[in-house]
């Protein structure tokens, strides 16, 4: 059924203006006012609403065993939150892991995920390993529409690659125009530190931190960089989490080095104090890099509002209250993530656009259309134009609530954000041209999701 979407405040990154969408067929066919639209259109009155391109959530883990465990979510659960949230398309990363074949767990993925998302998808191609059939397989998977590898500068023997493979992997990636998104850290700085605060009886979650500390961070974001200098390929350094290491790879743009920064919406509006909680609730608020020092905030939000941060991501990974107390005798055997699919769009309105730290441009800019044009989903995705996906969010400002894990979508049994107040949240979230969402609740069709090849471009 065509769609109308009439008197609204539409915002993309360049733009703002009042006006109508008409969508058929699954794209954008006309925007402006007094549109002329087919008999039986659904028309959506947006008036006092803000029109924004479909969230893109460019850091997601939903299928991802890790740590003698599974994360919680399915990709039909994921996506459904991935939707309420306003969150049209996502990037999973896929990770095998040393011990595995990297094409067969790349089919893996795509099998988990092609068992049912209610919203589009893509990955980032995980290399775990530089092998003499590496090579080969990455051709492969960038045929088939991969336009992204994964490295991992921690996690050592499980993820983790040396600075051999990393060099191999971004020679390749240069080669392919494939842009490579690295974690940044020190594998070997973490292990000694760990190692050293546990025969110290530092056992318990506030240790998680110290065991990775900034500097730890910076040194991984200055090792990422330099080889980024030195080989010419294009790195996005993901989830950083400090300004030290923020330094870092804006000091490496400055030498003209290709670095796009992510940050993550954790670090954005928690800081150290939540995993510092004694037990469980501690352990809730363990991820890799840690919740930082509260000082990092103003650092982070100022370099997102001029854009010298490129995206705001989740790095969503949830795991379950009895997964996490799994660590209850040692940190370091805490599984780390924390979710956050669901909450991020509205988080970054609330404490960016209501707080005057962005503006609704850089806010779009930052949550869409600069991940879609980094990898390789722009103009399709991230914008509202015509030609584009009928990926579009009416989002109610004036909407205010709390949010919980009494209320979320996602799979897990705790909310990282429990009690946060929210002001604004979707009224309507459409993919590709079809509703999924209205006023908070899921409506739509849970298999609507497709897998989206992309182009290299980097």
């Amino acid at each position: 059924m065509p769609l109308l979407i009439r008197n609204g405040d539409i915002v993309t990154a360049d733009a703002r203006v009042r006006g109508d969408i008409y969508v058929e067929s699954e794209t954008i066919t006309a925007i402006g006012s007094d549109l002329v639209v087919a008999s039986g259109t659904e028309v959506i009155d947006a008036s006092g609403k803000l029109v924004f391109p479909g969230f893109i959530d460019p850091h997601v883990h939903i299928y991802l065993p890790f740590m003698a465990t599974f994360a919680r979510d399915t990709h039909e659960t994921a996506s459904v939150a991935a939707l309420v949230g306003g969150t049209t398309t996502f990037i999973e990363m896929c990770c095998p892991s040393r011990n595995d074949d990297a094409l067969e767990g790349y089919r893996l993925w795509k099998a988990e995920a092609a068992s049912g998302s209610a919203c589009d998808y893509s990955f980032h191609m995980s290399v775990s390993k530089f092998t003499d059939v590496t090579e080969a397989q990455l051709r492969e998977i960038v045929a088939d529409g991969i336009t992204s590898f994964k490295v991992f500068l921690a996690y050592k023997g499980a993820f983790g690659i040396d600075d051999g493979e990393l060099y191999q992997t971004l020679m390749l990636a240069r080669q392919l125009g494939v842009i490579v998104t690295a974690h940044c850290e020190n594998a070997e700085l973490v292990s000694r530190l760990q190692q050293r605060l546990i025969a110290e009886g530092k056992t318990g979650p506030e240790w998680h931190e110290p065991s990775r500390p900034e500097s730890v961070e910076a040194e991984g974001t200055h090792r990422f960089t330099t080889f980024l200098e030195n080989t010419g390929a294009s790195g996005y350094v993901v989830h950083l989490s400090s300004e030290p290491a923020l330094r870092a790879a804006l000091a490496a743009r400055a030498r003209g080095v290709r670095v796009s920064i992510e940050a993550v919406i954790p670090h954005l509006v928690l800081d150290r104090t939540f995993a510092e909680r004694s037990g469980i609730e501690g352990m809730k608020h363990v991820m890799s890099p840690p919740l930082r020092d509260r000082r990092n905030h103003a650092a982070l939000w100022a370099a997102l509002a001029e854009g010298a941060i490129d995206t705001v991501a989740t790095d969503h990974c949830p795991f379950d209250v009895s997964q996490k107390r799994m660590g209850e005798r040692s940190f370091v055997e805490i599984p780390n993530g924390i979710g956050g699919i669901e909450e991020r769009v509205n988080l970054l309105y609330t404490h960016g656009v209501s707080r005057g730290r962005l503006d609704l441009q850089r806010f779009v800019d930052a949550a869409s259309t600069r991940a879609a044009k980094l990898f390789g989903l722009f103009p399709r995705k991230g914008t509202i134009a015509v030609g584009s996906d009928a990926d579009i969010v009416v989002y109610d400002p004036t909407y205010r609530g709390t949010l919980s894990a009494a209320t979320q979508q996602s799979r897990n049994d705790y909310n990282g954000f429990e009690g946060m107040a929210i002001e604004g949240r979707p009224s309507l979230v459409t993919v590709r041209g079809c509703v999924q969402v209205r006023d908070g609740q899921f409506v739509g069709e849970r298999t609507r999701g497709r897998f989206l090849r992309r182009t290299p471009n980097a």
